[in-house]
């Protein structure tokens, strides 16, 4: 998968994994990396799908709705590019942080839901429920921030309530940030998710 990787200065700290949204590259979320978490290590992924030129992390039927089938085989790919980028890049697999944001963050929600050991915790902005109906795996103690919006007409806010749920029932320590933006990624929300990485960091 396309990629950046920047070594931080401070080992200790989970590695960042950065997945954007609809339409970005691995350089959009850069910035955000700094803001939350200085001195860690960042991975920086780009989406191997492209939508009318635009890149994704899986494919959709239609707004709001997945392709589940690619959705899981995509989220198996990034699974698997997560362990090669360990061992190439010398960092430490099982405490790795997803920071993801809209697309990005619904394939890092995604990973949560399939893989018990794949993420450290998670960094979720305005994502969505991945999949219903299916067992998640004993995710006991693994902090997730969600930041949310009231208004938002992409991920309505009973969406964010269901994931929160979902999480919380598997065990997961979650917190639901919300915003009054729509869609949009705020400033105020991601000075929120840095209070919540260095309480939980």
């Amino acid at each position: 998968m396309k990629h950046i990787f920047e070594k931080g200065s401070d080992q200790t700290k989970p590695t960042l994994l950065l997945l954007h949204g609809t339409g970005g590259t691995e350089r959009d979320l850069l910035p955000l990396a700094e803001r939350v978490a200085p001195g860690a290590n960042i991975l920086s992924v780009r989406g191997n799908i492209s939508e009318n030129g635009m890149p994704r992390f899986f494919r959709r039927l239609a707004e709001g709705v997945f392709d589940e089938e690619d959705l899981i085989f995509r989220t198996k790919e990034l699974n698997d590019f997560l362990d090669e980028a360990a061992e190439e890049y010398a960092f430490d697999r099982r405490n790795v942080l997803a920071l993801g944001y809209s697309n990005g963050a619904n394939i890092a929600g995604s990973l949560l839901f399939h893989y018990q050991d794949a993420l450290a915790g998670a960094i979720l902005h305005h994502p969505m429920v991945p999949r219903r109906g299916i067992d998640l795996p004993d995710l006991t103690g693994t902090p997730v921030f969600i930041g949310a919006g009231t208004n938002d007409p992409i991920c309505p806010a009973k969406e964010s309530e269901e994931l929160k749920a979902l999480l919380s029932e598997a065990g997961a320590t979650v917190d639901l940030h919300w915003e009054n933006y729509g869609h949009q990624l705020t400033v105020s929300e991601v000075d929120a998710a840095g209070e919540w990485y260095k309480k939980h960091f």
